[in-house]
């Protein structure tokens, strides 16, 4: 089991790592409305399936029906915010500003789940991340201020994916993360349907680039189908604050990718505020270790 929850835990990094860059390519040529609606009616229909060949069937019973709209609250509010933001920012940012997840998370686990997640070490952390998030505003500035409005848009969706984890993690219905994230997306993809309907008129793309339709068929099927698979699994077996943390690593690997493959900007007060971000998560994560050792 710890060996399965260990690879699902790497797998789920590295493909949150490529998401960000995928989530902006996913747009070229298309409506940021158009490309979320895509990559989520691929996933639903590739999940479909596997749940067909393995024959498990959708729970239906009250907390299972809370639970799809949990999770549908992330796959909806948090990703539809996320993608009209990455129209704005680099795509880095992205990974940044969501790796203060585990702050918003802490908060609301101590609130609602009873974990204890606070304390004065980590109150320096979230100082520290506040700290790196004030830079990071100072640095959308800089570009432009469509860059801020997108920077406020991924905190907003970062907020969203917080508490929709907190509140999967309260309800507790023990459902695989096959059915957790197909009966989620099964209340999402209508919702896309309808906003496309509502923001696009419903007017399919005459022509898609080779890049945006790649990048929404690695989204629908991997990072969709395997990736939030893989993340609500490792939810299921973790408490939601240490789940968070896996958010770690994907920043800094985020921005390499983004400006290596992409060309994106790094400037250094990016880097300073990235920096901060990453300082607070360390520390975080060292105060959170150390508590679990004395069982605080």
């Amino acid at each position: 089991m710890k060996t399965r929850l260990a690879l699902a835990y790497i797998g789920v990094i590295l493909i949150w790592t490529t998401t960000p860059l995928a989530i902006k390519w996913s747009s070229i040529g298309v409506s940021f409305v158009f490309g979320a609606m895509a990559r989520m009616t691929t996933g639903l229909v590739c999940l479909s399936l596997l749940l067909l060949l393995l024959r498990r069937p959708l729970p239906r019973h009250r907390s299972a029906l809370l639970s799809y709209l949990a999770v549908a609250v992330q796959l909806y509010g948090s990703m539809l915010v996320t993608y009209w933001s990455a129209q704005f920012v680099p795509s880095g940012w992205i990974s940044v500003i969501f790796g203060l997840s585990p702050f918003l998370t802490a908060f609301m686990a101590a609130a609602y789940l009873k974990e204890r997640s606070l304390g004065w070490g980590k109150l320096c952390a979230y100082s520290l991340g506040v700290c790196g998030l004030v830079v990071m505003f100072s640095s959308a500035l800089e570009l432009a201020e469509p860059a801020l409005q997108g920077l406020l848009g991924v905190l907003l969706a970062t907020f969203i994916h917080a508490a929709s984890a907190v509140w999967v993690k309260q309800i507790h219905a023990q459902l695989s993360a096959l059915q957790l994230v197909t009966g989620g997306l099964l209340l999402a993809v209508p919702l896309y349907f309808l906003t496309w309907y509502w923001l696009d008129d419903g007017v399919f793309p005459v022509k898609i680039p080779l890049r945006a339709m790649y990048s929404i068929a690695y989204l629908g099927i991997i990072a969709t189908t395997i990736g939030f698979a893989l993340y609500y699994f490792v939810l299921n077996n973790m408490e939601a604050t240490n789940v968070a943390m896996m958010n770690l690593m994907t920043p800094l690997m985020s921005l390499g990718l983004g400006y290596s493959v992409n060309h994106e900007p790094m400037t250094v007060k990016t880097m300073l505020g990235t920096a901060l971000i990453m300082c607070a998560l360390l520390t975080y994560e060292v105060v959170n270790r150390r508590q679990q050792r004395n069982g605080i």
